[in-house]
Order: structure tokens, then sequence, then C-alpha cells
């Protein structure tokens, strides 16, 4: 895991869409912080700082470290609104966590050795990623900042399953906790394959299939009969002004 975050906040005593519009005019974010045995507290945290830490992709999958006044808890990120068109963040969610409780969080899964993989290189296909994020269940100091797939022996054709991803101790996908051992089970989703490019698809479609024996045959045949009756005509002509 990452080094940890830490964000300072402030608590506040009003709410409502009037005070929000309020805060974000000073340059602060209205959040709350719910969750454990404590009551839900609406805070205000500075729309910079926030801001900042949010160009880290970790700080979805990581455990932060929230100072309100003189209270220091540990949260994670569990919801966060964003402005429709202008680059702002408008309110945030923190859910307490306890050490001890496992805790459900939604990962990105990363790709490697993409430009080594044997289905683009030697197979001439391409990488099609379908699963980019997947839900995973662990105890706080366990959470993997991702998950990683590698592709590099990954042929044409063939596809990795979420069974293929090899998981972190402590870790496991929520997906497949409450399945049975198969090979071929619905929840077993396809993470990354290997296809075609559209170039090969297009000239396999138009590519001319090739005509049938019988027919080329019949074909054949009618050609010479017609060939025969334009040399009879051709040799009438001849005796007729002979």
């Amino acid at each position: 895991m990452s080094d940890t975050i830490h964000l300072n906040a402030e608590p506040r005593s009003d709410s409502g869409k009037g005070a929000s519009r309020r805060l974000r005019h000073q340059g602060l974010v209205p959040a709350i912080v719910y969750g454990g045995d404590s009551d839900p507290v609406q805070i205000s945290i500075p729309h910079n700082k926030i801001f900042h830490e949010l160009e880290h992709e970790t700080i979805y999958t990581q455990v932060i470290e929230l100072q309100v006044g003189d209270l220091t808890e540990e949260v994670i990120l569990r919801d966060l609104q964003r402005h429709p068109f202008k680059n702002k963040v408008m309110h945030a969610d923190f859910f307490r966590i306890d050490k001890n409780k496992p805790i459900k969080i939604v990962v990105p899964i990363h790709l490697l050795n993409t430009e080594e993989c044997a289905g683009v290189r030697t197979d001439g296909g391409m990488i099609t990623q379908v699963v980019t994020e997947i839900e995973i269940i662990s105890l706080p100091k366990d959470l993997p900042e991702n998950l990683e797939v590698d592709v590099e022996n990954l042929h044409l054709g063939e596809t990795l399953h979420l069974s293929d991803i090899k998981m972190p101790e402590g870790v496991e996908l929520t997906a497949m906790q409450n399945i049975e051992e198969t090979e071929h089970d619905d929840h077993d989703l396809g993470v990354v394959s290997v296809v075609k490019t559209r170039e090969e698809e297009v000239i396999e479609d138009e590519a001319p299939e090739a005509p049938e024996g019988e027919e080329g045959e019949v074909a054949e045949a009618g050609e010479g009969e017609a060939a025969e009756g334009d040399a009879g005509e051709s040799e009438g002509e001849v005796s007729d002004k002979e």
C-alpha cells in the first residue's frame, strides 16, 4: 500500500443546500462521516486539498486518516460528487472502518505486459478488457491499491477470467465467494481477451465464396454448348454464301 493519506476537516452544524453553497463559495467541500458505532458527523474539507489527493487513483482504495478537530478517524472514501461540467468537487462521503473487520471495496484491474502479449505481437490480434474494476473483501490492512493481470502469454482467441487473477494474501473476490469450484461458472467472468482486429474481420467478410463443384461443371458445360452452337451458325453462314 502507498503512504497514508491525511485529510484535515472541520465539523459543521449547518446543513442543507444553502449551507453547502456557502461552503463552496469559501473554497470548502461539504462532506459527511458515517458508519461504525458513532453518529454521522457533518464536516467540511478544503477543496484544494481533496482535489489534489484525487489525482491519485489510490485514494479510492486506501485507508484515509481523517482529522476532525482533535479527533482522528480511519475512513475510506465511499462516494464523491463532482460538478457536471466544472472541475470541482461538490460533496464527499467517508465511511468509518474497524481494523478488525473486513470491508468491501471496488478496486481497479491493471493489465501487465500488454506490449509483450503473444496474441498481439505474434498473432496479430488486439487486447480487449471487459472488466476494469471489481469488488473485493479484506481487512483494512490488506487492501490492495489494484489487482494485476499478466497478459504476456495470452494468445488470439483466449480469455483470462476472474479465477485467473492472482489474489494478494487475505483478499477475496466477492463474486467468487459463494460459488462452487468449476471452470465454467457464470460468476467467473471473463476479464480480458485477445480478439481479431477490425481489419481482419472486414477482410474475411469481403472474401468471395468459391463456387461449388457441380455448379461449376454445369456452367462450363453450358458455355461449351453455346460455343458449339455459335460455331454451327458460323459454318452455316459460310455454306450459304458458297
